[in-house]
């Protein structure tokens, strides 16, 4: 291990030990949340932190107290609700031994999700798009998880004999992500006026057409 990469993991160690001190503090939650409500109702540069705090029913120091300034809070609620969302997916497959199977738990997970929070939805699919770009690199990485977690399903399969053994991994993963993120785009686009979770039987049988062996 080069000096440059021991320097890299101890810095995510670190980031890492400081994101669960927060977590511990009792009004983490409590602003996240509001941060999501106040990004999504007024805009990401709309925002300001002392709309947060009055969401949150805090005094606006409070605030800083646990994140440095807007855009920690809007980096830190996408970890935090990415986090979750990862951790959903992996216990809801937990003991499922079919990647098909694990396919579907994904895209049913990812639009019920997001259909079950509304103004998150906002966030993640307008909100996030529209902030600088040292801000959406640090976002991109956050979301390296899932793009992770949809890697191992899709080398799971061609392992197993269900997905096709011709397959770019890479490839299919953007496209499996860039289908589910632009249903939801457009969904949030509409206003939100139908049923995302009733899009999630139709979208996997679309992308299982151009994933499975033998179909």
């Amino acid at each position: 291990m080069n000096d440059g990469s021991f320097i890299w993991r101890m810095e995510s160690e670190m980031r890492k030990g400081e994101s669960i001190l927060r977590r511990e503090k009792p009004k983490f939650k409590q602003i996240i949340d509001a941060a999501v409500v106040v990004i999504a109702e007024h805009g990401y540069h709309q925002a300001q932190v002392s709309k947060i705090a009055k969401q949150a029913g805090v005094a606006d120091g409070t605030i800083y107290l646990y994140f440095k300034n807007k855009e920690d809070i809007l980096i830190s609620l996408f970890q935090e609700k990415m986090g979750a969302f990862i951790e959903k997916i992996e216990q809801e497959t937990e003991g499922i031994s079919s990647p098909l199977e694990k396919l579907y738990v994904l895209v049913k997970t990812h639009f019920s999700a997001l259909a079950a929070d509304p103004h998150m939805a906002v966030v993640t699919q307008l909100e996030l798009r529209q902030s600088n770009k040292e801000l959406r690199h640090r976002i991109n990485e956050v979301l390296k998880g899932y793009l992770r977690l949809i890697d191992r399903i899709i080398m799971e399969g061609m392992e197993k004999g269900e997905f096709r053994q011709d397959l770019d991994v890479r490839l299919t993963r953007q496209m499996i992500f860039g289908t589910l993120d632009e249903t939801v785009t457009t969904w949030v686009m509409n206003e939100q006026k139908y049923d995302l979770a009733a899009l999630a039987d139709p979208v996997y049988e679309l992308l299982v057409k151009g994933c499975a062996a033998g179909r």
